[in-house]
């Protein structure tokens, strides 16, 4: 495993991490969401949704292009 790699996988980890736990309310942006949805704000949910979604799918693509970079 390369120098580079468990950082690149550490930050991929934290990313989902943050969700999960703000999700049982442990901070991150879970808690933001499950905010949104306790109170039924179904607009709020769907960009906050897609915002994690977003991030989740750039952090992976730059994950991807340094991966080939590196091999």
């Amino acid at each position: 495993m390369s120098s580079t790699s468990r950082p690149k996988d550490r930050w991929d980890i934290n990313i989902r991490e943050s969700t999960v736990l703000g999700l049982v309310g442990a901070g991150g942006i879970g808690l933001q969401l499950n905010s949104a949805i306790n109170s039924l704000a179904w607009n709020q949910v769907s960009v906050i949704f897609l915002m994690i979604f977003v991030t989740v799918l750039a952090s992976e693509w730059v994950s991807a292009r340094v991966r080939h970079a590196i091999i």
